[in-house]
């Protein structure tokens, strides 16, 4: 991979009010794509607000791809259900990683950058990009398109890989 700039983590943390899918609740799990790429939390059997805590671990060749989330239903005796999707772009995330890099040594909780919600980046509320314990991390509840309720909430963190061409 001499193209890779580095990894993205996310930290899939959990859902919130999904949408009701089975008789009484849902089966949820998350699908996280980046162009090619294609990751997958577990299900969590009957529960419309699911604490997933998984990391899933993005290799980033091309910044401008977006990341794309879809939540599903599982379902076994039939195609499993959608429960929305969501879509953000890394840029401003990579462009506070640059800033950092300039700025050097900052306290622990500096806040580098403040992202809007806006109706491209399907955020529910403003996100901080925030330095914390060593590291750029960005925070975000994700409002999911194409159904009637539900957000998803995950944290991104960068990781340089020694070799890369780095951001």
């Amino acid at each position: 991979m001499e193209d890779l700039m580095g990894l993205l983590r996310l930290h899939v943390k959990r859902g919130v009010n999904l949408a009701i899918r089975d008789v009484s609740s849902s089966d949820p799990y998350a699908v996280v794509r980046m162009g090619k790429q294609k990751l997958k939390t577990r299900v969590v059997k009957k529960n419309v607000n699911p604490e997933w805590n998984e990391d899933l671990t993005l290799s980033v060749t091309d910044p401008t791809l977006p990341v794309k989330i879809t939540v599903y239903d599982r379902d076994i005796f039939s195609a499993d259900d959608r429960m929305g999707e969501a879509e953000f772009t890394i840029g401003t995330f990579l462009e506070a990683i640059k800033i950092r890099h300039q700025l050097g040594g900052l306290p622990e909780g500096t806040i580098i950058m403040k992202v809007q919600p806006t109706r491209e980046n399907c955020l529910s509320e403003e996100s901080q990009i925030v330095w914390s314990k060593g590291k750029i991390v960005q925070d975000m509840f994700l409002r999911l398109r194409h159904v009637e309720c539900g957000e998803v909430e995950l944290q991104l963190e960068w990781i340089d890989i020694p070799g890369s061409r780095g951001i």
